[in-house]
């Protein structure tokens, strides 16, 4: 989290524990702060205050987005389009629909050697008369790499499908997407707090749950999500204190992540993915033959430098990247750097020196111990 992020949450859980949708003075203070918190995100957004919805996290978010796209649309078709990269969030109920529902359809676009979707082909899934929601990340949380989103939304437009646009790894870090139907986002991605995730809801937007409406939806929004107010006013005071050094940020990042992939680049049977220009400042990721992925994470965990390995949303079940599967890249051996916020980790560019210099000596070292030395 921002410090300045932690700082508000702290004195929010004494300032703004009332629930705001009571009456006595505490809960109509509480109410007035959530209204503000809403308005700060708005603001940064270019959206109204009406348009910003709440939800349980980033995950959330995004199930929320295809649920109410999909509820809206029912007597239209049951179809989804996404790219091949899309985060599990997406993927994953649209994978279990198929198998529910013989009307349900998915079409999972590929993708080139460096991420970016086919937009020929996205074009062409999106004519599918059953198709009725479209989603596309606006950058990979893997590699990085920024999707075609204006292009994606003219052809969505032209097929009169609503598209959701994932921001959950760009918010903060460079400027937001400008065309969208629904926005997505988690508030972890500007040095906010977990439990924070962003629905975005323009009016134009056809967009419902099912079941009956919610009498605290002047408050919730059609997400129907109260969040803890301490949360959201962290996450409003990191949006604000992150968006003023935005700028900077971005450029700092860009350059460290540039060391990383030629660092990385110069280690003898490595691959560094993702696109080297169109791509998101802190994120990279690179995959050496003959590694193992988590043996390289505890070989620089032991030399104090955290990584991760894996896709970036199901690291956590050890499968192979879907992310660099469909790029026809390595998908084993693989480290992800995600760097955090200047503000968060100010000591971030020694990090990123002692990473780049120890990289040759552990994936060594990880090839020597699985018998792979002097290959």
């Amino acid at each position: 989290m921002h410090p300045q992020a932690t700082q508000t949450l702290m004195a929010a859980i004494e300032a703004g524990w009332a629930d705001p949708r009571r009456l006595y003075a505490e809960a109509r203070t509480a109410r007035m702060l959530l209204d503000q918190s809403r308005e700060v995100l708005a603001a940064g957004l270019g959206v109204r205050p009406s348009e910003v919805c709440f939800a349980p996290d980033g995950v959330a978010a995004a199930r929320l987005a295809v649920d109410g796209l999909l509820h809206a649309a029912r007597r239209r078709g049951s179809g989804m389009v996404a790219s091949a990269v899309e985060h599990s969030a997406f993927l994953v109920p649209a994978r279990d629909r198929l198998n529910r529902d013989a009307a349900a359809r998915l079409h999972e676009v590929p993708v080139d050697a460096r991420g970016r979707v086919h937009l020929d082909a996205l074009t062409e899934a999106l004519q599918d008369p059953a198709v009725v929601v479209a989603a596309l990340q606006h950058g990979n949380a893997e590699v990085g790499t920024l999707q075609p989103i204006a292009q994606a939304a003219e052809a969505a437009a032209r097929a009169g499908v609503p598209l959701v646009v994932d921001a959950q790894a760009s918010l903060g870090r460079t400027a937001p997407p400008e065309r969208y139907d629904v926005m997505v986002a988690d508030a972890r991605s500007w040095g906010g707090p977990g439990g924070v995730g962003l629905v975005i809801l323009p009016e134009r937007t056809r967009w419902s749950l099912p079941g009956a409406a919610d009498p605290d939806e002047a408050l919730t929004g059609p997400t129907r999500h109260t969040p803890w107010l301490p949360l959201v006013l962290a996450a409003a005071e990191a949006w604000q204190q992150t968006e003023a050094t935005r700028a900077t940020d971005e450029r700092e990042a860009f350059a460290l992540v540039d060391r990383l992939r030629a660092a990385a680049a110069a280690v003898p049977d490595t691959e560094v993915v993702g696109d080297p220009v169109g791509r998101l400042p802190h994120i990279v990721t690179f995959s050496a033959l003959y590694t193992d992925g988590e043996a390289l994470v505890r070989a620089l965990d032991r030399r104090g430098v955290a990584v991760a390995s894996g896709s970036a949303c199901t690291s956590s079940t050890l499968e192979p990247s879907h992310v660099l599967a469909a790029m026809g890249a390595l998908t084993h051996g693989n480290l992800r750097v995600t760097l955090p916020l200047a503000a968060v980790a100010p000591e971030r560019a020694s990090a990123v020196e002692r990473l780049a210099v120890a990289l040759p000596e552990v994936v060594a070292e990880v090839r020597a111990e699985l018998g792979a030395r002097n290959l």
